[in-house]
């Protein structure tokens, strides 16, 4: 199994360089990657409208065209980063000052968050948790994929910033850590 750390440092690499396809396999697990083309096949759905039925076949694969360049496309900032005042803005969490010593987890991808690993289960984390690099603080489900999401840090989860259940964006936040 890939972690997301792995694969997003894949998706960095490809995009330093120009490779437009990857396919790697692992310990059973293959991923495999490719750059998004020009939206040139999005035109060529528009003439294409004299029957119902051939229409409805047509705009399906360019939904899921949409969706994977909108996971892929923006793998070049990095998800996870201590909190500045930037994140602050917009955030309506009113908070005036910012704390050097918080660092923010946030979703690597779209989909869904889950604090637990099933409905009856105690949560990965909750506040005052110690977390370190490798603590699993929750899932994303994506594509009925389960992703557990790593801490990638170390420190203590001072606020879980996401409800259980809930859409989360590509960085979006998730939780605030008080780093060591």
């Amino acid at each position: 199994m890939f972690r997301v750390t792995e694969i997003r440092e894949l998706i960095r690499l490809m995009d330093e360089t120009s490779v437009v396809e990857l396919e790697v396999e692992s310990e059973g697990a293959r991923l495999s990657i490719r750059k998004a083309q020009a939206a040139a096949p999005i035109p060529a759905v528009a003439p294409a409208a004299p029957a119902a039925s051939a229409v409805l076949p047509q705009a399906a694969p360019v939904e899921k065209t949409t969706a994977i360049q909108e996971q892929t496309a923006p793998a070049t900032p990095e998800p996870r980063t201590p909190e500045s005042k930037s994140e602050e803005t917009g955030n309506g969490g009113g908070k005036s000052e910012v704390d050097a010593s918080l660092y923010t987890i946030t979703s690597p991808m779209v989909g869904t968050f889950y604090r637990a690993p099933a409905p009856d289960a105690d949560p990965y984390v909750q506040v005052g948790s110690r977390v370190d690099e490798k603590t699993i603080v929750c899932i994303v489900e994506a594509m009925k994929l389960m992703n557990e999401i790593e801490a990638d840090c170390r420190g203590e989860i001072v606020e879980i910033l996401a409800e259980n259940g809930q859409l989360v964006e590509f960085g979006q936040p998730l939780f605030r850590v008080r780093l060591d």
